[in-house]
């Protein structure tokens, strides 16, 4: 019993400082997933799975992909992959929290250094804190502030491999990486690139093959493509040289000793590259979503125009944050409030996801619904 004293005051603690997360059932008009080409509901991905049950592609994979858990079916997918994303191979993982927290555990090695950006996602902090390797985190965004710590460490004596770290889009800013400069630097340093694609894969790029396409297929670059958000499925994709996958195969944990993927998503993934690859339609009207929002937005709310489908409301204060929120879904508007510590101390905001679930009109009815709100919701 006293254990379980333990939890509840935890909990309510998280109460009163307004932080206890629940779930919360999906209402109203989305503005909050990630399903950003509206491909969780595409016909065809559907069509690819049921036909693959009806030739008797199991719903589970019966156990790790080292023992009798690896599919034709992920094998498959893997190689359609490293096909569309010009890498030499790729590796399908259960989710992409696995997926990275793999990358940052297993690759980086004693006496290496990783500089991370400092907004990259939670799962990269979990692997870092499992590395072997020293990691220091630079200014968001601020390429210049990566090759100072990279020269800052050579000066003090660094001599392994230099890792560096980064989103293409980031998740709760809506912004762009400076993809081609942190390319530079780890050319320069021969170091290695470790470029998270997860809200770029699908709506940005030839194809929609990420914002550092042009980088995929080199050999000091390892990109990540969560299948969960543009995609509209499930699981990630590690596009990198083999060398890189065999040593992922042999020594990363959350890959060993995870449950292989159902070969099912496996075919769901596979079918979402094949509209993701004809999908220009599908990315020009979320283009033209963007550009109608951020007009509206600006002209309504001073926001600047955005630089992708994520468009982040700093409201500063989580608690009125996270009643505007409530509001907003209250009159119909699925918007999350985003508080600490996902983001950092008052910086608590609405984030706003443009998907192809809604159309224009949704996102007029949005505007007119978060003028009400903001005049009820006290500063």
């Amino acid at each position: 019993m006293e254990r379980m004293d333990i939890f509840a005051g935890q909990l309510a603690a998280l109460g009163e400082a307004g932080r206890l997360r629940s779930l919360a059932p999906r209402l109203g008009r989305d503005f909050s997933s990630n399903d950003y080409l509206g491909l969780a509901g595409d016909p065809d991905i559907a069509r690819a799975v049921a036909e693959a049950v009806v030739r008797g592609v199991p719903a589970g994979s019966g156990g790790s992909r080292l023992l009798r858990g690896n599919h034709p079916e992920h094998e498959a997918l893997e190689d359609k992959a490293a096909r569309f994303f010009g890498s030499e191979t790729a590796l399908y993982f259960s989710s992409g929290f696995a997926a990275n927290m793999a990358l940052f555990a297993t690759l980086p090695q004693s006496g290496d250094l990783v500089v991370a950006d400092e907004l990259v996602h939670a799962s990269a902090h979990e692997g870092l804190r499992r590395s072997r390797a020293e990691h220091r985190f630079a200014s968001h965004n601020d390429a210049d502030a990566f090759a100072d710590i990279v020269a800052e460490w050579r000066s003090a004596g660094g001599r392994g491999r230099v890792w560096l770290a980064f989103e293409t889009v980031y998740s709760m800013e809506g912004d762009v990486g400076p993809i081609d400069d942190l390319a530079a630097i780890a050319r320069a340093e021969d170091g290695w690139l470790l470029i998270d694609e997860a809200h770029a894969t699908g709506v940005f790029g030839p194809g929609g093959r990420g914002l550092a396409a042009h980088l995929d297929g080199a050999g000091n670059v390892v990109s990540l493509h969560t299948c969960g958000k543009g995609l509209g499925v499930e699981g990630a994709l590690v596009c990198a040289p083999r060398i890189i996958v065999d040593f992922l195969v042999n020594r990363a944990r959350s890959f060993i000793f995870s449950t292989a993927p159902s070969p099912l998503m496996a075919v769901a993934a596979g079918a979402a590259l094949d509209r993701c690859a004809r999908g220009d339609d599908l990315r020009a009207r979320l283009d033209a979503l963007r550009d109608h929002a951020g007009a509206l937005l600006g002209a309504r709310f001073g926001l600047p125009a955005p630089a992708s489908q994520i468009i982040p409301f700093v409201l500063g204060d989580e608690r009125r944050a996270m009643a505007a929120a409530g509001a907003l879904r209250a009159a119909g508007f699925d918007v999350r409030g985003i508080r600490p510590p996902t983001v950092p101390d008052d910086t608590s905001r609405l984030r706003i996801s443009l998907t192809l679930n809604v159309g224009t009109h949704d996102v007029d009815d949005l505007a007119e619904a978060l003028a009400a709100v903001l005049e009820c919701v006290p500063a």
